[in-house]
């Protein structure tokens, strides 16, 4: 008889949304997996249902993350170096220096990076990893846990975090296959592959060549294109609220129509309250005009600043705040989890707003599975939080390369010109839907809908030739 235990490794809260929240582990229920979720997140997730193992002590090697961090370094010296592109220099994050412990790390993180930088290098600096946290408690305790349980496979639901490659070498040591799924449409550019297992689960074809160029090592059978369940929810209209009812409960006016403000988080855009406020000032104007027209802020949900306060209270009269329901657990962005609700609310804010606005965001792909309209910012402030930020930094990074032409969204290129683009998206413009989805489609395997179904598929096929 087939073992169908499937772990489902949670090594921090960014899996929640699309394994624990969505109809992920129902499906393989129906497809008579017994799914565990090896859990290392606060939320109990017993409370929905599922069963779960939690982890107790997710503690890494103390030099994995200096490994880690010349790791990145030397991925990206190695794509400027194969593509002469120095985009991959936007990828980096300033060395800190602020205290002894951290000047120490990045001068050893900085050493390793130059002394590393080819194939070879890089080589040793994933073999250091390894061995690392081979000698690590957390790595013992996961042996334990795989030998009692025995599961089929341990699925990682993100590439990205140190706490689960000592899982996942525990699995590979005793002969269980591995799978990581790629969490973000932009994550491989960036150098953010943290764990390496036998097989990868991607979000669409350009994210399967995208892996194979960044990461040689891997073999084209070993990477599946599945898409990802964080859309699927878009299309569970039963879940969509009456217009009455979503309005009342969020204190907005059934006279007026919506547009989304989409915030972003203070590193990606820290002149986001000015542009929010320009948008104000343009649906005030579009008023005044005859209109009848309000603004949901939807901010990130990572970002529980006051940076927006000034503008909230100053533009009270046309921005509503609808505050994602997430949880804050701790000081660390990873530390602020999504909640179920917020799933719910999110699709609903979509598809009671007319079209979104933001700094480029994936959510102009939630927009599109609505068949609404995304305008993506693309003007500086006159003055600036940092003087040499600029969205021209933004718009250059490698995702947005993917783009099948421009008219994929509406283009706000200065304040003076967001309320005619506003006005063009109240219409509803059928070629720049049209090409978002399109744009979709390069993104996201499609149908968009059926991604937990195509996971447990790959899953089905490799445990069968394992």
């Amino acid at each position: 008889m087939q073992n169908n235990k499937i772990f489902i490794l949670l090594p921090d809260g960014i899996g929640l949304r699309n394994f624990a929240y969505s109809d992920f582990q129902a499906i393989g229920l129906q497809e008579n997996f017994d799914v565990v979720f090896w859990n290392n997140t606060p939320f109990d997730l017993t409370k929905l249902g599922f069963k779960e193992i939690k982890i107790q002590n997710s503690k890494s090697h103390p030099l994995t993350e200096i490994y880690k961090n010349a790791r990145k370094q030397i991925e990206l010296n190695l794509n400027i170096r194969r593509t002469r592109d120095t985009v991959y220099d936007t990828y980096r994050f300033p060395f800190s220096y602020a205290t002894t412990v951290k000047a120490v790390k990045s001068s050893i993180t900085e050493l390793l990076s130059f002394t590393h930088s080819s194939s070879f290098g890089l080589k040793r600096i994933r073999k250091k990893i390894k061995q690392e946290e081979r000698k690590t408690l957390y790595y013992h305790q996961s042996l334990e846990t795989l030998q009692k349980e025995q599961p089929a496979m341990v699925f990682c639901t993100n590439q990205r975090p140190m706490t689960a490659i000592a899982p996942l070498l525990a699995a590979q040591d005793l002969g269980i296959p591995t799978v990581t799924f790629i969490f973000s449409w932009d994550n491989l550019p960036k150098a953010t592959m943290v764990v390496e297992t036998d097989y990868y689960f991607v979000w669409s074809d350009l994210m399967k060549k995208q892996l194979l160029f960044y990461y040689p090592y891997i073999e084209e059978e070993e990477v599946f294109v599945t898409g990802t369940p964080q859309f699927e929810s878009h299309f569970e209209k039963s879940k969509i609220l009456s217009r009455e009812v979503f309005f009342e409960q969020n204190n907005l006016d059934v006279n007026k129509k919506y547009i989304c403000y989409s915030g972003d988080d203070v590193t990606t855009c820290p002149d986001d309250p000015k542009y929010l406020e320009d948008v104000a000032i343009s649906i005030r104007e579009l008023n005044q005009k005859g209109n009848a027209l309000g603004i949901v802020f939807r901010r990130c949900p990572v970002d529980f600043s006051d940076r927006y306060d000034k503008v909230l209270d100053d533009y009270r009269d046309v921005i509503t705040p609808i505050a994602p329901i997430w949880s804050k657990i701790g000081e660390g962005w990873n530390t602020v989890l999504p909640t179920h609700a917020d799933i719910d609310l999110q699709m609903n804010t979509i598809a009671h707003t007319e079209l979104v606005v933001n700094l480029g965001s994936s959510m102009v792909f939630d927009y599109a599975a609505h068949d609404k309209a995304c305008a993506f910012i693309n003007y500086d402030v006159k003055n600036k939080t940092l003087k040499d930020w600029s969205v021209k930094k933004i718009y250059n990074y490698v995702h947005f390369r993917s783009m099948p032409n421009k008219e994929t969204v509406l283009w706000i290129n200065s304040p003076d010109a967001i309320a005619s683009i506003i006005e063009k998206g109240l219409v509803k413009d059928s070629s720049v839907i049209k090409g978002a989805q399109e744009w979709f489609k390069i993104i996201n395997q499609h149908p968009p809908q059926e991604a937990s179904k195509r996971i447990w598929e790959g899953i089905k096929t490799i445990i069968s030739k394992d």
